[in-house]
């Protein structure tokens, strides 16, 4: 398969790697050469290429192999996108992650200018940018469609791609008003992920040592292993995906600092994972306490409606609901910090986040705490999802009722909608 993306910067520069461990070609455009070069040196891409005559010839290459590799355009995504499509280029997934949510200063560059031109344009000509950068997304837009047109599944991250676009009035409205494209939220994250619970859960090993983090990736990967034997089979495919990239990420050199990693997982794999950090821990077979936290872009903790909630459509997706339930709730079940802000990832304004740290150290407190606070912080958004109607999310939350007892939720009510979309209203 061949995916193509834009961004190799913070948190975007991870898509090479996950374009490797998943098995396909990527090709990831960066405006700026320190950024792709920066990735390059670090071993989180394959190959940079700097022109598009050597570039295409070696994407129908790779592609014909059959070839895992990873590869970044070094110009702007638009010229790569117009030219994929002049060339009539078969691409099977599509993205971007450039930074939209801050289009104005940095988070897109128009195409036609160089990174210096941009900037300069940027400081001294601002409504000049802002035209140029409308005008770019109408024909990365244009581009987009027409490989869309010939089998291209494009999903939007989240990043305020299809906002930004729309505004610019580009050609990616539907005629009833919506995107033409889904937030890959509303398509993959929330009804194949989120809803049953699994989302980004994370930890640092403060001993610093590669060694804790291959024991915490073993440990990680055998805690996964026994949950999935007995995986309902509608959790199965997520269980085998999560298994496979606990035990790749280690091979891939996924470190770039802390020796820390992040594992989707539910609720019950993140409480018995945690436990068997605490129980090697108390044992000597990790070295120093361990550090557990989360992504914002999980199950609950966050309530962001062009995004991380975008698929609970209730209306209850534009409250703050979770993101202070859930810092609340694990202030007082054991967290050692938490955090509530705004902005995160989409842009001020557009969501409410709320994050927690834990530290455990062995003991039995760590071990209830773990217990109870993870416990709390995944089955809050799997309750919210499930009240909101979403099949996933009532499964998953009746199989948690049935493997913890002292938990009560109640179920939605679900009604046939001809029912009410043809009610006589009588007043």
């Amino acid at each position: 398969m061949l995916f193509v993306t834009a961004g190799l910067g913070g948190m975007s520069g991870a898509q090479p790697k996950a374009g490797n461990i998943a098995g396909v070609v990527s090709v990831t455009a960066e405006i700026n050469p320190l950024a792709a070069e920066k990735r390059y040196d670090q071993g989180w891409v394959d190959e940079l290429h700097y022109n598009l005559d050597e570039l295409i010839p070696a994407i129908r290459k790779a592609v014909a192999d059959k070839r895992t590799v990873s590869m970044a355009y070094v110009g702007n995504v638009v010229d790569l996108w117009e030219r994929l499509a002049a060339e009539d280029m078969h691409v099977d997934l599509g993205s971007d992650q450039t930074s939209l949510h801050n289009p104005w200063a940095g988070g897109y560059y128009p195409v036609g200018l160089t990174l210096e031109e941009s900037k300069q344009m940027m400081a001294e000509d601002p409504d000049k940018f802002k035209e140029c950068v409308r005008e770019s997304l109408r024909r990365q837009c244009a581009a987009i469609n027409k490989l869309a047109d010939k089998g291209m599944y494009f999903f939007d991250y989240g990043n305020a791609f299809l906002l930004e676009s729309s505004r610019a009035g580009a050609d990616i409205m539907t005629p009833d008003g919506k995107f033409r494209y889904p937030s890959y939220v509303q398509d993959i994250m929330g009804p194949m992920f989120f809803d049953y619970g699994f989302g980004p859960f994370r930890w640092v090993c403060t001993s610093g040592d590669p060694k804790d983090l291959e024991t915490t990736d073993r440990l990680a990967a055998q805690v996964l292993e026994e949950i999935r034997k007995d995986a309902p089979e509608d959790i199965q495919g997520q269980m085998d995906d999560n298994i496979h990239w606990i035990k790749e990420a280690g091979p891939n050199h996924l470190v770039v600092g802390s020796q820390a990693r992040i594992l989707y997982a539910d609720a019950e794999g993140r409480a018995k994972i945690a436990l068997a950090f605490n129980d090697a821990i108390r044992s000597g077979e990790l070295s120093a306490p361990v550090v557990l936290g989360r992504d914002h872009h999980d199950v609950s903790g966050t309530d962001s409606p062009f995004r991380e909630t975008s698929n609970i459509y209730d209306g209850s997706q534009f409250c703050a609901d979770m993101a202070v339930q859930n810092v609340i709730g694990d202030s007082f079940r054991g967290a050692t910090w938490v955090s509530i802000h705004n902005g995160g990832g989409v842009g001020w304004g557009e969501v409410i986040n709320g994050g927690f740290g834990m530290a455990i150290d062995g003991s039995e407190d760590s071990a209830r705490h773990i217990r109870e606070m993870l416990f709390w912080d995944v089955n809050n958004g799997i309750a919210r999802r499930s009240w909101a109607r979403n099949k996933g999310s009532m499964d998953a939350i009746r199989r948690e009722m049935e493997r913890t007892p002292e938990l009560t939720v109640t179920m939605p009510n679900l009604v046939d909608d001809d029912v009410i979309d043809n009610a006589v209203t009588i007043f």
